[in-house]
């Protein structure tokens, strides 16, 4: 009879083990895969093993590329955010309350709360949005109404977007960005198979679409209305919507988008001037204050910058320069070389988000993917042209970087459902060098 080491950890009376043959333990290199041959839940002498500690391994299964890039680069524009918060608040918040960290201390919690969030979402199969999709956007929908319905809502610079309860604030078309980007998702799961039915597809994500966008610009919100219709369409387009119907979709809003726009008097001013190019000297004080000062600050800035927490603009010049307009900050203080980084990480982020759309073979995951690809991708290129004067002021946020809670935490859910996708792309192991998996019929996979 011949005798096997067993593993470590047993005492020295367990240490052998009477074998019916002898039998080679496998080599360092096959013992992955001998052990992967195994039925879950037994040990190498066939007891079973706990449970529990399996589940707990897991956990922490080296995940895809892809997962791992868009987080890299998702956590490094939040902490970047936060010291570009900080830097470009500091001024103000010192003049208003003698406190230069008030609305970094406030960004930092954010991020506190966010990235948790977005770690948990990311555990979450597709399954759990797909059937939770169309609640979400019930309850996205009766909060926003709540905003523009009742005296919950309260409004910031002619925008009533935002909702109070005692000392708690949000803004709930936030959720409704995600909620809307999930149930057109779960519409287009159901629907896959009748998508040259336009009856069959748009009519129930019209009516959300129409819903929620209606709730926002009867708040006055158009610049967070265009991105919400920016992530329709780019849901639509990459779950599949026919091309035709997008033409008949994009031909609509082009001939109400001016009656939309012409509704408010204060947008139809801001528009003007930008169309004037802010060359009537009378609206220097007042409309184009924002965007010639966020253009000073951007010319600057040079090549490198004038150096971390060396802006001028800061000082009381630019109104908002740590929300809308704090990329005029970092090309004034990072200049050319860091506004071009700033890009080429929302680059990557977009790569990343593409490779789970190629890599998916479920028409929810990549309609949910894409929404959110056109969501912040969209979004930091509306914020960036506002700031390079290419569009008129629309009050948009840079998403994960800009100052605000409701924004920033979303955002980070949103990115956290995408990497709940990465985490189950199909063929993520099927790479060079991965080990291969031994099924209990012989097959390999």
């Amino acid at each position: 009879m011949a005798t096997t080491d067993l593993p470590s950890g047993r005492s020295g009376s367990e240490t052998t083990r009477p074998r019916a043959a002898t039998t080679d333990l496998p080599s360092s290199s096959n013992r992955s895969e001998t052990t992967q041959a195994r039925p879950a839940g037994r040990s190498a002498t066939g007891r079973r093993t706990n449970g529990a500690v399996i589940a707990v391994k897991n956990v922490f299964v080296a995940e895809s590329s892809t997962f791992y890039t868009i987080l890299g680069v998702t956590l490094f524009l939040v902490v970047f955010g936060v010291v570009m918060v900080l830097s470009s608040s500091s001024v103000e918040q010192y003049a208003a309350t003698h406190d230069f960290f008030g609305a970094a201390s406030r960004q930092g919690l954010y991020a506190v709360l966010g990235v948790p969030l977005m770690l948990i979402a990311s555990r979450l199969p597709a399954r759990f949005w797909r059937k939770w999709a169309m609640w979400i956007v019930g309850v996205g929908l009766v909060v926003q109404a709540l905003v523009v319905l009742t005296p919950l809502g309260y409004s910031i610079q002619g925008n009533r977007n935002w909702i109070r309860v005692g000392s708690f604030t949000a803004q709930p078309s936030e959720i409704l960005k995600l909620a809307l980007v999930l149930g057109i998702g779960a519409i287009l799961y159901v629907k896959r198979e009748k998508l040259d039915d336009w009856k069959e597809v748009f009519i129930p994500i019209g009516i959300a679409s129409l819903g929620s966008i209606g709730l926002v610009l009867v708040g006055g919100d158009q610049g967070t209305a265009m991105i919400m219709l920016i992530l329709v369409f780019g849901a639509l387009y990459v779950g599949g919507a026919r091309a035709r119907h997008l033409l008949v979709g994009v031909v609509a809003i082009a001939v109400l988008l001016p009656f939309v726009t012409m509704a408010s008097s204060s947008r139809q001013s801001r528009i003007g001037a930008w169309l004037s190019g802010c060359t009537d000297t009378s609206q220097y004080q007042d409309l184009c204050w924002q965007p010639t000062h966020g253009m000073w600050a951007l010319a600057s800035g040079g090549v490198f910058g004038v150096g971390l927490g060396n802006s001028k603009a800061k000082w009381s010049w630019l109104p908002e320069a740590d929300n809308d307009y704090i990329f005029a900050i970092i090309g004034e203080e990072l200049g050319l070389v860091g506004a071009v980084v700033v890009l080429a990480l929302f680059v990557v982020l977009a790569v990343g988000m593409i490779k789970v759309i190629r890599q998916s073979n479920d028409p929810f995951v990549k309609t949910v993917t894409g929404g959110v690809l056109a969501w912040i991708i969209g979004q930091a290129l509306v914020n960036i042209a506002v700031v390079l004067g290419l569009l008129p002021v629309l009050g948009v946020p840079l998403p994960l970087i800009s100052a605000g809670g409701s924004a920033l935490i979303m955002t980070l859910v949103a990115i956290g459902v995408v990497l709940s996708f990465a985490r189950d792309l199909p063929g993520k192991n099927s790479q060079v060098g991965a080990p291969t998996r031994t099924t209990l019929n012989g097959t390999l996979r």
